[in-house]
């Protein structure tokens, strides 16, 4: 045998070393194919298969057009000073600030700011249509109208508008592509009576009967899930950014400044028992920029989205007492409410209903109840048995 020379192993030893590269980025590319067959598998029965989260987006439902009613009760009594020709001081009247009040389908409101009966008809309009959403009726017709009359109505006056009023009308938008009344609405309710009518589109559609395929239906209302996750998520990181970005934030007194202004302040006794105790103030301001940051990572995960849904409540309540911004709290959690399992939902269902079945038997018990029946015979039959026989003592009871 001849002796191999250089330049054959040095050929050998490159065509292993082009073997091993290539089976090594056979598998590799094997392993990332296998992971995005995957992938694509479980996004398309997610978004095909079923409807996710239909209890967390009745939820939603409710408490925004809580939030809705909330908001126009509470400014009824000043609705013509604030919004209506009171507020002609402002300039909205004559050069609107906003551009939806120049595009025609968002400037009824608009039109009417100068006409105190027109103005109070839409206003009560508008709040009838909230009390509808709220209840579920009609809701593929009743959204979209209440949509375009509440940005033409929250856009009559920027002075006294804040940011939830914008995360409000987004969610609106995206409830339209969704079916926010898939349970605890009358609109389930109807569906369940009309199963399995028969006839066009156009009577099935208005009895509550599916004429669009399903897969088209699951597919818009979980995009917007994701869509609702995503915009809250970027508004709890980029807030957090924000803060940490601040000096107050750093030093850990941010929080100490709104508590007691008086624009912000309702509860004055309370805001000064908070910002009392300064770690407490620290603690406070150093959460809540580290629990929105984390938040879109923990809802990753069951404990810790458990973890962040809790806290992130906590923020909000403290928000809506100690500021006096309840209806922004409120819109925020109604948007959070997605976040919440379906099971645990039907827990809390469970649990109020037999709560409530309770209460009403309760209830219908009388106060005082009556004396328990005896068979014991009154004195004066004593001496007579059933059969007529004599002889018994007197208040001896029959044995029966």
């Amino acid at each position: 045998m001849t002796e191999p020379t250089f330049g054959g192993l040095a050929t050998n030893r490159l065509r292993a070393v082009s073997i091993f590269v290539a089976a090594l980025l056979s598998g590799v590319l094997g392993v990332v194919w296998s992971l995005l067959r995957r992938g694509l598998v479980f996004t398309e029965h997610w978004l095909v298969h079923a409807k996710r989260a239909v209890y967390g987006i009745a939820v939603t439902r409710m408490l925004l057009a809580l939030t809705g009613i909330g908001m126009l009760l509470c400014n009824f009594s000043t609705r013509l000073y604030t919004f209506g020709p009171g507020s002609a001081w402002n300039g909205e009247a004559s050069r609107p600030n906003s551009d939806f009040e120049k595009i025609w389908l968002f400037s009824l409101f608009h039109r009417l700011a100068l006409h105190d009966a027109g103005f109070t008809v839409a206003y009560l309009v508008l709040l009838a249509l909230a009390v509808l959403f709220l209840l579920g009726w009609r809701t593929k017709i009743i959204l979209p109208v209440f949509f375009v009359l509440w940005v033409s109505f929250a856009e009559m006056n920027d002075l006294v508008g804040d940011q939830g009023d914008n995360m409000y009308r987004i969610v609106l938008l995206s409830l339209i592509f969704a079916d926010p009344s898939g349970r605890w609405s009358l609109d389930a309710r109807r569906r369940r009576a009309a199963a399995g009518t028969e006839g066009g589109w156009l009577r099935r559609a208005w009895s509550g009967v599916p004429f669009v395929p399903p897969w088209l239906t699951n597919i818009m209302h979980n995009l917007v899930l994701v869509s609702m996750t995503c915009h809250v998520c970027f508004v709890y990181a980029s807030g957090a950014l924000y803060k940490a970005s601040g000096l107050p934030w750093q030093a850990g007194y941010a929080i100490y400044n709104p508590l007691h202004t008086a624009r912000f302040g309702p509860w004055p006794e309370l805001s000064h028992l908070v910002g009392i105790w300064g770690p407490a103030v620290t603690a406070v301001s150093w959460s809540s920029i580290i629990l929105q940051m984390s938040f879109p990572m923990m809802l990753l995960n069951r404990v810790t989205r458990v973890i962040a849904l809790l806290g992130i409540l906590s923020f909000h309540i403290g928000i809506a007492i100690l500021l006096g911004l309840p209806w922004f709290s409120l819109a925020m959690i109604a948007i959070d409410s997605i976040f919440i399992r379906t099971v645990t939902w039907r827990r809390m269902s469970h649990f109020a209903r037999t709560a409530w079945a309770s209460a009403r038997e309760r209830a219908a018990r009388p106060a005082v109840e009556p004396p328990p029946v005896t068979d014991a015979k009154p004195v004066g039959d004593a001496g007579k048995g059933r059969s007529g026989s004599k002889g018994r003592l007197a208040g001896q009871p029959t044995r029966v």
